[in-house]
């Protein structure tokens, strides 16, 4: 009797497909966890833990993303500096808190990419996933010659 399995497609045999998401008006942490699932390929019915099968994602419009309640308010993003007050850095013990509102006007799209990047795993196949999300904060995007796919959610 010979045994039994299911076929996994390989790496070289599939090709990763592009999908496109424009951020106008959408919510971010429903938008991130989409987005998420696509990077991972868990969308897919061949979906496998151990291989990287996920598909590239192309947002749009990340300035015009949307928070619920008071959050545009209350959210900071908080990073670590080196040295602390006697190094030459103006925050105290080196913690940097910034507002929502100062990072959207600044950086719109490191605002998707952290809450992606903080949804995915540490390991090293989600952080080759990563590497598939692309973020623009206006409508224009260089990528126009992969025909991404819109995704509505």
């Amino acid at each position: 009797m010979g045994k039994d399995f299911t076929r996994v497609p390989g790496v070289d045999e599939k090709k990763a497909t592009w999908f496109i998401v424009d951020a106008n008006g959408k919510t971010l942490g429903r938008m991130a966890t989409r987005i998420a699932t696509i990077l991972m390929g868990k969308h897919k019915p061949s979906y496998s833990p151990e291989r990287n099968c996920g598909d590239f994602v192309v947002v749009i419009n990340c300035e015009k993303i949307v928070l619920t309640g008071k959050k545009t308010v209350t959210k900071t993003y908080e990073t670590m500096s080196r040295g602390g007050k006697h190094n030459g850095t103006a925050w105290a013990h080196g913690l940097h808190s910034v507002p929502f509102e100062k990072v959207l006007r600044r950086h719109p799209d490191r605002i998707v990419r952290l809450a992606v990047k903080r949804m995915l795993r540490n390991t090293k196949r989600n952080r080759v996933a990563f590497t598939k999300l692309k973020v623009y904060a206006g409508t224009q995007h260089p990528h126009a010659a992969q025909m991404p796919v819109a995704v509505n959610f």
